[in-house]
């Protein structure tokens, strides 16, 4: 089995059927559905998912499973522990803790309880807080980013904040103010960007001072903005799979990632929804062998850029270089 690091996952997109079943079960809550099949429609994307807001409608049931203090803990746990059985040695998690308040808590003690999950699995993680696209919902993300600068760590916990959600409805120029706060309070940050929304999308996200690019698979659009990833050396948390499955890319013969590494951009591979798209990270690098012909050296430098990439230490980083043979 290969060996493999994952930058850009989502907690409520990780919820397989055997994960529902067991948060399910741990809160007494009602599944949708009797048989496994039933509960795997819900939690799966179907292939003919027109949008990316189509594919968010998946995340309803997951969030309804993690609004308390032990949902979350275990969702997390159990979230760890299934990658590393399928051969992830690090891993970042995002999630947005603002999701998670449904039943009473507050957007710290659900990021106190998703710590205290990471802790209790034997895969070596960390976590990104998301803050959210939406409508007035600035209160919220500002609490998020209070939440991450107070738990800030430069590994072994909340390691970065992130932005997700409709980015086609919310453009990422809306966010200016936000990020200036991030970085005013020095906490480092990926965004989701150049997925839904296009390649100037990714150049007010490099502007704000983004050390990452969630997605950012629309670059193409603009040589321009291709040379100032290029150049800064941002890295591109590539999701193949997903871009399929939500239309990001309206023809995957000419999804640009090989392009991209050729170019010399630091691309990483990664699943952003394993539970939504039914798929490991394993079957990521396969898709990319089968069509577009990626070789093990390929294979290699795009899992050198996912740690170079990683919010971790340089201890971190050399350590799971030296495990991967790099």
């Amino acid at each position: 089995m290969g060996k493999f690091i994952e930058l850009h996952l989502h907690l409520d997109g990780a919820i397989t059927v055997d994960i529902a079943k067991k948060l399910a079960e741990l809160q007494k809550i009602v599944l949708p559905g009797t048989t496994d099949e039933e509960l795997e429609k819900v939690l799966t994307v179907p292939e003919d998912c027109n949008s990316l807001n189509d594919f968010l409608d998946c995340f309803g049931l997951p969030l309804t499973l993690m609004q308390t203090r032990k949902g979350i803990s275990e969702a997390v746990r159990l979230v760890a522990e299934n990658i590393k059985s399928q051969g992830v040695i690090y891993a970042e998690i995002r999630f947005a803790p603002q999701l998670h308040t449904r039943k009473g808590l507050t957007q710290e003690e659900v990021v106190l309880a998703a710590l205290e999950g990471m802790k209790r699995s034997e895969l070596k993680s960390n976590l990104i807080l998301c803050c959210m696209r939406g409508e007035g919902n600035e209160p919220d993300n500002e609490e998020t980013l209070k939440v991450a600068k107070r738990y800030l760590v430069k590994d072994g916990g909340v390691v970065a904040v992130d932005l997700a959600g409709a980015e086609g409805v919310y453009p990422t120029s809306l966010y200016e103010g936000l990020f200036r706060k991030a970085s005013e309070m020095g906490i480092p940050f990926t965004i989701h960007a150049g997925e839904a929304g296009s390649a100037d999308s990714v150049r007010s996200a490099i502007q704000y001072g983004a050390s990452r690019i969630g997605h950012g698979v629309r670059i193409f659009e603009d040589p321009e903005v291709v040379e100032m990833i290029r150049l800064k050396e941002i890295p591109l948390e590539m999701c193949p799979t997903s871009n399929r499955i939500t239309k990001a890319i309206s023809d995957m013969s000419s999804y640009p990632l090989m392009d991209y590494l050729k170019k010399g951009i630091k691309v990483t591979v990664n699943t952003d929804d394993m539970g939504i798209e039914n798929i490991t990270l394993a079957d990521e690098f396969e898709y990319l062998k089968d069509s577009f012909g990626l070789t093990d050296e390929q294979e290699k430098d795009i899992l050198k850029n996912s740690i170079e990439a990683a919010f971790t230490t340089d201890k971190v980083k050399g350590e799971l270089k030296k495990e991967l043979g790099l």
